[in-house]
């Protein structure tokens, strides 16, 4: 058995038994959870939002978002860490944390339990867009996509 980010092993024995293993990605695809079971999506993009600024800063260490995305998102994610690391290392640059505020969220639900919205962060320097895309699983929010443009 394999860890996941968040710390959940990759399989999981069904009825006590491990000869019948069940991929989690699988068992979470069956508990999708429909917008009516789902809170209000808007505080959770604003907070994770924030959260993926500074972590892409250096200021905020990327475990803490582990709970609140995928596998394919925290993997994307780790990437841009260690780049944006060695960008600053580069430079001479120390991680700090970055002064910005959270704009607007424009928002729309294609399917029933998915939100896609775009998030604006509005810097001294610059405004920056992040888009993500949420799906409810076990009764909440889950990123599949996120991309800070």
């Amino acid at each position: 058995m394999t860890a996941r980010p968040n710390g959940a092993p990759r399989s999981a024995a069904i009825n006590g038994t491990s000869a019948r293993r069940l991929d989690l990605d699988d068992y979470f695809a069956r508990q999708r959870a429909g917008r009516a079971e789902l809170p209000d999506p808007e505080p959770i993009l604003r907070n994770l939002t924030h959260c993926v600024i500074e972590v892409l800063a250096g200021a905020r260490d990327l475990e803490q978002l582990a709970r609140w995305v995928t596998d394919d998102v925290y993997r994307n994610l780790s990437k841009r860490v260690v780049l944006a690391a060695r960008a600053r290392r580069a430079k001479g640059q120390a991680p700090q944390r970055p002064a910005f505020t959270v704009g607007r969220v424009h928002l729309c639900e294609p399917v029933d339990g998915i939100v896609e919205a775009v998030v604006l962060v509005h810097q001294r320097a610059r405004s920056r867009a992040v888009a993500i895309r949420l799906e409810g699983l076990d009764q909440r929010w889950r990123a599949s996509v996120i991309s800070v443009l």
